[in-house]
């Protein structure tokens, strides 16, 4: 609403919420959000402003960081990654991606190092929507998404994981319960194998839409 109202532009037919993380962030920031680089831990999209990765790792009680990687990154092995980070940073403060990495492989069983999906994954994303409030700001913006569409106006969100979606789609559904929407996509569309094999990254990719009515 703020942009809307700062750059003067009303009766928006459409918008676009692409919830993922851009390319340029896990290549070129240099602020730890992947874990296949050695980058300081930080993971914040806007330097200026919160907390960062490095903070919560080095500093947030062992039952606290356990349940931010249960619930944000939804991490079966939430309580002994917390148990090894808080072990380790008695020893030396955590400062680089590469010396979680090398904490969460310890923490967790071998058989879980051999699966499709890399083993800090969850961790990192679950850090990564702490640092940067992203759930909290999707509430927020969903809302006021609706008060800035005109009538017949599109709302477009393509979410990335089960938290993001499960936020999408209860909205959608409240807003057509109160006549507000009209729900375009019954059940996400997910991208097809093709598009897949050009861009891996959308894989996990859900896309819902709704149309503003009277």
């Amino acid at each position: 609403k703020e942009i809307v109202e700062r750059e003067k532009f009303k009766e928006v037919d459409g918008i676009l919420f692409d919830l993922g993380i851009s390319s340029w962030h896990l290549e070129k920031s240099k602020r730890g959000f992947s874990f296949l680089k050695d980058e300081p831990l930080i993971m914040k999209y806007d330097p200026s402003k919160g907390i960062s990765a490095r903070e919560i790792v080095n500093h947030w009680e062992e039952d606290k960081i356990a349940r931010i990687l249960k619930e944000y990154g939804e991490e079966k092995f939430a309580k002994k990654i917390a148990r090894e980070i808080c072990r380790e940073r008695k020893k030396r403060k955590i400062e680089r991606t590469s010396e979680l990495v090398r904490i969460i492989k310890r923490a967790v069983p071998k058989w879980y190092l051999r699966r499709r999906i890399h083993f800090a994954t969850k961790t990192f994303l679950a850090l990564r929507i702490v640092v940067n409030q992203e759930l909290e700001n999707l509430k927020n913006a969903l809302p006021q998404s609706i008060e800035i569409l005109k009538e017949g106006g599109r709302l477009v969100v393509i979410s990335f994981h089960s938290l993001e979606d499960r936020i999408v789609k209860s909205f959608l559904k409240e807003k057509e319960r109160e006549n507000k929407i009209k729900i375009l996509t019954k059940k996400p569309i997910f991208p097809t194998e093709e598009e897949i094999k050009q861009n891996p990254r959308s894989r996990s990719a859900k896309l819902r839409a709704a149309i503003k009515i009277k």
